[in-house]
C-alpha cells in the first residue's frame, strides 16, 4: 500500500504546503495531494489555494513524489479545460500524475452557487466524469471519488480506482472485492494499526489529512 498526504491548502500562501511536501519527500512518502475547493467547506470567508499550480510547483521541486488533486470536481471548469490541466501537469511530472475526479455533493454545492455555476444533476455530473476519464485513461491512472452506487459502478465500468473517504475496513474490503480501491481520511488514533488494517483490507493507497504525523507515516512506510 502506498502512502500519501493532503497538503494544507486552506491558506493565503503556499509556504505550509511546500514545507509539508518537503517533509513528505524526506520521509519517503509516495505522494502529495490537494483539495479542489473554492473555500473550505462551510467557511466561505477563508482562502483556498488552487490545486493544479501548487501541485505543478511541488512536482518540479520533488521529482520522486506522485501528485494529484483529491479530487478535481467536474463542473467547476469545462471538461476540455480540466483535461488540459491534467495533461499540463503530466508534462511537468511525467508518470507521476493521478487524475482523481469527483462529482461533488451537497456540501460543495454552495461554492458552485456563489460563482454562478450550473447546478447539475448527479447523472449529468457522472457524464462529465466519464468524458474526462475517457480522455485521461490512456495516459495516466484515474481515480473516481466514491459516493452513490452509480458513481462506483461507473468507476468499475471504466477500470478506474474507487477512492473512498473515511470508511471502515469492512466497507473497504467489500468494495475492493470488485476492483482497485483507495482510502483517504483523517488521521486515526492508532495510526500504525489502522494502516495495517487498510493494507489488509485491500487499499492500494492510504491518503491522510494535512495534520498527519509525517515522521510516523515514514516509519510505517519504511518497514512495509
Amino acid at each position: 500500500m502506498r502512502l500519501g498526504v493532503l497538503l494544507p491548502t486552506f491558506r493565503s500562501g503556499g509556504d505550509d504546503a511546500f514545507a509539508l511536501a518537503d517533509e513528505a519527500a524526506r520521509c519517503g512518502l509516495d505522494g502529495v495531494f490537494a483539495y479542489d475547493h473554492l473555500w473550505p467547506i462551510g467557511s466561505p470567508l477563508r482562502p483556498s489555494l488552487a490545486p493544479f499550480p501548487l501541485l505543478a510547483a511541488i512536482a518540479r521541486r520533488h521529482e520522486g513524489l506522485v501528485v494529484g488533486p483529491l479530487v478535481a470536481r467536474v463542473g467547476l471548469v469545462g471538461t476540455e479545460h480540466l483535461v488540459g490541466q491534467f495533461r499540463t501537469l503530466e508534462r511537468i511530472a511525467p508518470g507521476r500524475v493521478i487524475a482523481a475526479l469527483g462529482a461533488g455533493d451537497h456540501l460543495s454545492a454552495p461554492e458552485n452557487e456563489a460563482y454562478g455555476l450550473a447546478s447539475l444533476s448527479p447523472d449529468a455530473r457522472r457524464t462529465l466524469i466519464r468524458e474526462a476519464a475517457l480522455a485521461l485513461l490512456p495516459t495516466m491512472p484515474v481515480w473516481i471519488g466514491a459516493g452513490a452506487e452509480a458513481t462506483n459502478e461507473l468507476a468499475r465500468e471504466l477500470g478506474a480506482t474507487v477512492n473512498l473517504w473515511n470508511v471502515d475496513d469492512e466497507r473497504l474490503r467489500e468494495v475492493a472485492q470488485r476492483g482497485p480501491v483507495n482510502w483517504a481520511g483523517p488521521v486515526p488514533t492508532e495510526l500504525g494499526q489502522r494502516l495495517d488494517g487498510l493494507a489488509l483490507a485491500g487499499a492500494t493507497w492510504a491518503i491522510l489529512s494535512p495534520d498527519a504525523p509525517i515522521g510516523a507515516l515514514g516509519e510505517w512506510r519504511s518497514t512495509r
